[in-house]
């Protein structure tokens, strides 16, 4: 410095230089000077600056995320979670929501009010998200009615129907007379026993049991025979003992619509109906549908005269012989169903944590806030189970556990009526929810027993559920793990525990109408199922009674479950999907055809190319482990470029070939229509079964989009176009 500023001859110019050179050398020592000082003084900086918090896992791989702290092991997640769990708190809730009130009354504001207010005590936003839509009730002024008529069409009886407000919501409405038939669970099939028996439903009344599929499947079939329909629970289905058992004389009530959602709104959410064209769902029944008690079945059947039914069809209700009808014509019926529209809004209820790293991706966590009866098991058990989570996950992030995904908590309204609440929010978004949504949690009839365990799920999450119970305790083995209890050791776990999705669940809905990996979890009887679910008598004290007073701890079971799945979905650099495994789905689907395979070569047609889609799939499967094997972990690009794959997967398989509003189901493997490799394969068994019934047109058409959707979801998992390579 001393040279710089020695006297000396100089010109302005040079001056000037090294008056600049001078100011430019004290403002940067000035600056290092004052960043070090700065660096060394300021902690509470270090979240501006992204410090990372390692958590390793068990096995000692490190996974970071932002956040001051010591390192936090899985153990320590998981020994955190059960920490802030509390099992006094879930049995408090499930007592208080246990009397949960029909959709649009009093009662359901101030229950919608009260989650809304739980929600903004814990989570980081809330919120409610209001419809307007149709539902379908009984008629107070004018109840419907059962007669059994005499020989003349007098009433020689008037049959007990039950409560006045149980009803099938979505029956068409009007009245049916006529003779009786007995169609055991009102399945295709037995429809086609009774073609084959030479009984002929149309036109009468078929007495259908509980159970095997949905009350819309049931009344779909009857649709189809042109005949109307009487829903009861049987005995052998059902138990009906003197204690703990549902009483003879309740019915049991289920929606009828072959669809989802708003009827009247089919593919559009109903935010404001004055949009909307009057328009109807094709799901709708045509004929009218109404739930009848054990003991008005039994006096019914006990009527029927004609063939006996086959062995497997007879149930245990007393002094019935079980024959198919219609046997007498003097035995007639007459079914009056005087259900009314009536416009309700409803609100859904959500809460949402906040991830870090991917805030736009959520993995999603919903359960059904309404019932018919009081609905203990049907949603007090999920709804409580939802708030305590959301408790539990936000106390977790106040004490250092810090999530990349964000959790989103959802309660639902008018899921008695055929998913409704939860259907409206998804049209709503359905045009962006594949590119957020990592996966769904559906919390609905959680606890209908403590003996096995069950998961309806996508391939997709069966890997990860399996790591899950490996690490949750039994509730009620000690020293077992749930894997250890749910499973034998001659039998692949999966046939004990994994089942398909069933229609009447909204992770049925996510999965096979907006592409999103489901999955709802049950605890359920070994003996016999839960009889009082869709009830009046589904209440706090038959549910916990019948558990002998465990309820609170095989719902914390429940949650812990829950809890493993949504730390590792929300937490993991890549999403943990199994997006192999609808690999081995597509081959065991696509083997079925191959009985098949002389009739579709004797028309020019082949199965290569459905086995060509399968073999590209795989492909991309393995290119994308390849990739993410040699990718860098701590590569935030890289990441979230792999996780948009995996999380797109499921959205694949839905065919882009079916509309929405008119085939609502349109997963190519696990939807309904005729878009579905099922439907195709029911199509190619007319060749042996009805060859006059198959039309070859109509097939080749239906293989081709099909063989085509695969080929698509192989196509979109290789990732850019240029690595893909069609063989076509």
């Amino acid at each position: 410095m001393a040279a710089l500023v020695a006297p000396g001859p100089r010109g302005p110019d040079q001056a000037l230089t090294y008056v600049v050179l001078s100011a430019l050398l004290i403002f940067t020592v000035a600056f290092l000077l004052g960043y070090v000082a700065l660096r060394g003084s300021c902690p509470s900086c270090a979240g501006l600056r992204g410090d990372l918090l390692a958590v390793v896992s068990d096995e000692g791989a490190a996974e970071e995320s932002p956040g001051p702290g010591p390192p936090l092991y899985w153990a320590d997640l998981k020994e955190m979670f059960q920490k802030y769990l509390r099992e006094e708190s879930i049995e408090s809730t499930i007592r208080w929501v246990s009397e949960a009130p029909p959709p649009g009354s009093p009662r359901m504001d101030a229950l919608t009010h009260q989650v809304l207010e739980s929600f903004a005590s814990y989570v980081d936003r809330a919120w409610t998200d209001t419809h307007y839509v149709v539902l379908q009730r009984p008629d107070r002024m004018n109840p419907n009615f059962l007669h059994q008529l005499d020989p003349q069409g007098g009433v020689l009886e008037k049959l007990p129907l039950e409560d006045p407000e149980m009803s099938c919501p979505y029956s068409a409405p009007g009245n049916a007379t006529g003779g009786l038939v007995y169609a055991n669970y009102g399945r295709q099939e037995d429809f086609d026993v009774l073609g084959q028996q030479g009984v002929n439903p149309q036109g009468h009344l078929v007495i259908i049991r509980v159970g095997e599929i949905s009350y819309a499947e049931k009344v779909a079939n009857a649709d189809a025979a042109q005949a109307r329909v009487l829903i009861y629970p049987d005995p052998w289905d059902i138990p009906h003992p003197r204690k703990a058992g549902l009483s003879q004389n309740r019915a049991i009530y289920g929606h009828v619509h072959m669809g989802t959602g708003d009827p009247y709104t089919p593919g559009f959410p109903s935010f404001n109906h004055t949009q909307f064209p009057p328009i109807q769902s094709s799901g709708l029944p045509r004929i009218p549908a109404h739930p009848i008690s054990a003991s008005t079945a039994a006096r019914l059947l006990s009527k029927l005269t004609g063939l006996a039914a086959p062995r497997d069809w007879k149930g245990r209700l007393a002094n019935v012989p079980y024959r198919l009808g219609p046997g007498d014509p003097g035995v007639r019926v007459h079914l009056q169903v005087n259900n009314v529209k009536t416009p309700t809004m409803i609100s859904n209820v959500f809460g949402c944590i906040e991830g870090r790293f991917e805030p736009d991706h959520y993995v999603i966590i919903g359960a059904q806030r309404d019932a018919l009866g009081p609905g203990a098991a049907g949603s007090g058990v999920g709804t409580a189970l939802l708030l305590e989570l959301a408790q539990t996950f936000s106390a977790m992030v106040r004490n250092g556990f810090q999530l990349r995904r964000t959790l989103l908590f959802a309660s639902w309204d008018a899921e008695d009526f055929g998913r409704v609440g939860s259907t409206e929010w998804l049209e709503g978004y359905l045009s962006m929810l594949h590119l957020k949504a990592v996966a769904y949690i559906s919390l609905d009839n959680a606890v209908l027993g403590d003996d096995k365990f069950y998961a309806r799920t996508s391939p997709l999450l069966t890997s990860l559920i399996e790591n899950v119970l490996k690490q949750v305790d039994s509730p009620n083995r000690s020293g077992q793990t749930l894997y250890e209890q749910v499973t034998f050791p001659d039998r692949r776990w999966a046939s004990e525990v994994i089942r398909p999705l069933s229609m009447d669940s909204s992770a049925y809905l996510f999965t096979a109408f907006a592409g999103v990996p489901a999955v709802q979890f049950s605890f359920v009887e070994d003996a016999r199922p839960y009889p009082f679910l869709r009830t009046q008598d589904d209440t706090y004290e038959n549910l916990n009674g019948m558990l002998f007073g465990r309820l609170p701890a095989v719902a914390k079971s429940v949650a812990e479950v829950v809890g493993q799945l949504l730390i590792r979905l929300s937490h993991d650099h890549l999403v943990p999907l199994d997006f192999g495994a609808y690999g081995d789905v597509l081959l065991q689907r696509i083997a079925e055809f191959n009985p098949y395979s002389s009739e579709l070569k004797s028309r020019g047609l082949t199965l290569q190319w459905m086995y060509s889609a399968r073999g590209d799939y795989m492909r991309a499967a393995e290119k994308l482990r390849q990739d993410i094997y040699s990718s860098e972990e701590t590569n935030e690009r890289l990441n979230r470029m792999h996780n948009v794959r995996i999380m797109r997967v499921e959205f694949y398989f839905l065919s882009p070939y079916a509309a929405a509003p008119e085939t609502p189901f349109r997963h190519v493997l696990l939807g309904q229509g005729p878009h579905t490799l099922r439907a195709l394969l029911e199509h190619l068994r007319l060749l042996r079964e009805a060859p006059g019934r198959f039309d070859e047109g109509r097939f080749r058409r239906q293989l081709a989009l099909a063989t085509w959707t695969l080929q698509g979801a192989a196509n979109a998992l290789s990732g850019e176009v240029w690595d893909i390579d069609i063989n076509f």
